[in-house]
């Protein structure tokens, strides 16, 4: 399968999880991909997967240096951008300091507007950017006020950003992930709990299940290759959880 043959996709977070994913998918159909995260172990880890066509760039997106660093070294046009880093920390609203705040909203915020922004001059006529959201911004899930705050800033910047991008040929849209099983919520949580929020997830949702990355990645490429008279749109991909 060559469906992306000849293109170039750069993915942020993509060392893990819904990022992987839509490498490895971008990766198998051909497409020459970059990927970024802040583990270096992991990006390497990720490269064994992904065949000769993948390059790993380490940064932090929290970091405009960092993001300086990335565009200078990804040949342009670009075809398709996944803005999909994030990281996901809970805790009750009465007990957020605001060290917790500010990391969520460097990476999860910041870090998704530049990424847009400093990428945005490689991005060929007719590209796709897809921004990952979350369900949680529209669903009022205790002890996420910060991540879903965040979330729903990128709502917003997904329409915005659409608008500023269109006269270019740029189509800026928005993915909004369910419950999925990844590992951002073993990084937030202990594995107890992480444990015992997916089963409970899974039992309030209609399909009576999480969702997988790989499911994700292909409502990704919908958007960045295939969805072209579509933009500022939120993709809801929640099993029925916002919807039923």
């Amino acid at each position: 399968m060559n469906a992306y043959q000849g293109k170039t996709a750069v993915i942020t977070g993509g060392s893990t999880g819904m990022g992987f994913a839509t490498a490895k998918l971008f990766a198998d159909g051909g497409s020459r991909v970059f990927i970024t995260g802040r583990s270096q172990p992991r990006l390497d880890a990720a490269l064994t997967q992904l065949g000769n066509d993948a390059t790993a760039i380490r940064g932090d997106v929290a970091s405009l240096s960092d993001l300086d660093a990335l565009a200078a070294q990804v040949p342009g046009p670009i075809d398709a951008l996944f803005v999909n880093a994030g990281i996901a920390r809970t805790a009750p609203f009465a007990s957020v300091t605001e060290e917790q705040f500010d990391e969520q909203f460097a990476v999860n915020v910041k870090g998704a507007y530049f990424t847009v922004q400093k990428l945005a001059p490689l991005l060929r006529s007719g590209a796709g950017v897809v921004l990952t959201t979350s369900t949680a911004n529209v669903m009022g899930l205790p002890e996420t006020s910060v991540y879903s705050a965040g979330k729903a800033a990128l709502r917003s910047m997904a329409r915005t950003l659409a608008a500023e991008l269109l006269p270019r040929g740029v189509r800026v849209n928005a993915i909004s992930p369910g419950p999925i099983d990844t590992e951002i919520l073993e990084a937030g949580m202990s594995g107890e709990e992480a444990a015992q929020f997916k089963a409970a997830r899974a039992a309030a949702n209609p399909m009576k299940r999480l969702g997988t990355p790989e499911e994700i990645a292909r409502a990704v490429a919908f958007l960045a290759f295939d969805a072209t008279f579509t933009t500022g749109v939120e993709l809801v991909v929640d099993g029925g959880d916002t919807q039923l």
